[in-house]
């Protein structure tokens, strides 16, 4: 790391790399899903109006590169996968009902 990118690191604001992480398109609405249960691709296809099969695997994907959500193969038949928050998607559970609680007001 130069020093350069260094000093650019420390002027940076700590939730912001997230909050650029959960910008992207579709993605709150994926961890307000995921939140309540598993989710699936198809069940995700159906549940948010206007989504496609490219932005949906993508934002799936970021979302489980970052470690917020955790993907499992079920085996049974029909194969099938499903997305499920992990250990750190879930400590944002409070951070997102704070910010709920601060548009209340």
């Amino acid at each position: 790391m130069t020093i350069e990118n260094k000093s650019q690191k420390e002027n940076e604001c700590p939730a912001e790399g997230l909050l650029k992480l959960l910008s992207g398109k579709w993605k709150p609405q994926i961890f307000l899903l995921a939140v309540n249960g598993p989710l699936r691709f198809n069940g995700l296809l159906r549940e948010i109006k206007g989504a496609n099969k490219q932005s949906i695997a993508v934002a799936l994907r970021e979302l489980e590169d970052f470690g917020i959500l955790d993907k499992n193969v079920i085996k049974l038949k029909p194969l099938h996968i499903e997305y499920n928050l992990s250990e750190k998607g879930k400590s944002l559970i409070p951070v997102f009902k704070q910010l709920e609680f601060f548009l209340e007001r």
